[in-house]
């Protein structure tokens, strides 16, 4: 979905990568609810419930929230835990790391490098070459496929 499609978010681009620091009145005005609940609240969508979690189309992957690039379909592999799941970042800004201490345990919250939207967590159980895995919610994620890719999107 490119900036066109999102008329009510004029803070949706795919091309500025300025930070983004707006009040969660206007999140709660330009984002759709199912987003807006994970991106600034820090929701987890049902585990295999999300259109991406075992998708395997070619293309990039971005923030639903501000358009940010966050990871690419080559760093995606296929995992049992039900969400998507990439072994890196596009690019080491693409997200930040905050310490989640939330429901008893010690993880690491991703949010999105741009505005901040809570994008999921990321585990030290991922395939080489990183040993990451970066568990994200579908809902926070729009797919754009590569030019020469026939695969359908979900």
């Amino acid at each position: 979905m490119t900036e066109k499609q999102h008329p009510a978010n004029p803070y949706y681009s795919r091309t500025d990568t300025t930070s983004l620091n707006l009040s969660d009145a206007i999140w709660k005005e330009v984002l759709s609810p199912a987003v807006y609940e994970v991106a600034r609240h820090g929701s987890t969508e049902q585990a295999f419930s999300g259109k991406y979690w075992d998708y395997e189309g070619r293309g990039s992957y971005f923030c639903a929230a501000c358009g940010n690039m966050l990871f690419r379909s080559d760093a995606k592999f296929a995992t049992t835990c039900g969400w998507p799941s990439f072994f890196e970042t596009l690019r080491p800004n693409s997200v930040l790391y905050r310490k989640d201490s939330s429901f008893g345990m010690e993880r690491t919250e991703v949010v999105c490098g741009r505005c901040k939207a809570h994008l999921g967590h990321v585990f030290d159980d991922g395939p080489p070459p990183t040993g990451k895995r970066f568990c994200m919610n579908s809902v926070i994620l729009e797919f754009e496929p590569d030019k020469s890719s026939s695969k359908k999107q979900p």
